[in-house]
């Protein structure tokens, strides 16, 4: 199974960052990871990423609720942003919500990959590696 290089977890939980961080170890996903508690955090974080010109991340989890900025917040103003400096970025929605409008809305966001419903599974993990080598 090839690794993600580098993965970015935007998420305000930390029983979820620990246990996606557990699951993540166990099937050797990635080779570097960044986690952000909220979209303001990530979009800063991001911002200096492609100011010094690290690696940017592979792989974007990004939770939807939030305080500070929620994940509909950070995917307008990261595709306003950051848009096309991220071409090839796969960004996921981890997200508990079920609801109907989420699940809609989240169509209308052509950077988004896909909607994972929490908790993530180590099969979500090895569709994610399948996408990713497909775009490669």
């Amino acid at each position: 199974m090839n690794k993600v290089g580098r993965c970015c977890i935007i998420d305000d939980d930390p029983i979820f960052i620990y246990g996606t961080k557990r699951i993540m170890k166990e099937t050797d996903f990635y080779e570097d990871l960044i986690v952000y508690s909220n979209g303001q955090e990530a979009l800063e974080g991001l911002d200096q990423i492609c100011t010094i010109g690290k690696k940017i991340p592979d792989v974007i989890f990004l939770d939807l609720n939030m305080p500070i900025m929620d994940g509909w917040e950070f995917l307008d103003q990261f595709i306003k942003l950051h848009g096309d400096k991220f071409y090839g970025t796969l960004i996921y929605i981890l997200s508990s919500s079920v609801n109907p409008r989420d699940l809609e809305k989240v169509k209308n966001y052509k950077v988004v990959n896909k909607y994972i419903l929490k908790p993530i599974t180590p099969n979500d993990l090895e569709n994610v590696l399948q996408t990713l080598k497909t775009k490669r």
